[in-house]
């Protein structure tokens, strides 16, 4: 997910969620006081979860089914630019920026699935989610 997706989710979570106590822009209240006001949890932190879950599923798969697609290095020449990012490179830095855990550890704990799904409860809000 790029930042500008996460930007214009945030923006428009936050448009619907000041909809509900009546505030706008102008009033100039922090979206942080009315999340907590509602009591409610960034969208994109359930977004991260639910890529987080599935990328636990994919690992305990077993061979021969869609894992082996999300594995996959493609062969032969790349475009021009900057490479596009893959799932699997933004699910392992996600891992790192959240839960602290290595790309080269990631697989192993994913595959324990009680340890995967309390860290998964675990997951703190990121800086950025408001």
């Amino acid at each position: 997910m790029t930042k500008r997706t996460r930007s214009r989710i945030q923006a428009a979570e936050m448009g619907f969620l000041r909809r509900v106590p009546g505030v706008s822009l102008r009033d100039k209240v922090r979206s942080s006081v009315t999340r907590e006001g509602l009591g409610v949890e960034p969208f994109l932190l359930d977004i991260e979860r639910s890529q987080f879950r599935w990328f636990g599923h994919l690992v305990r798969m077993p061979p021969g089914h869609p894992r082996e697609v999300f594995q996959a290095r493609p062969a032969g020449r790349r475009p021009r630019g900057r490479p596009r990012t893959r799932r699997r490179d933004y699910i392992s830095l996600l891992a790192w920026e959240c839960l602290g855990i290595p790309q080269s550890e990631l697989i192993d704990v994913a595959r324990e699935r009680n340890v995967w799904g309390s860290l998964l409860e675990l997951l703190p809000p990121r800086p950025d989610h408001g």
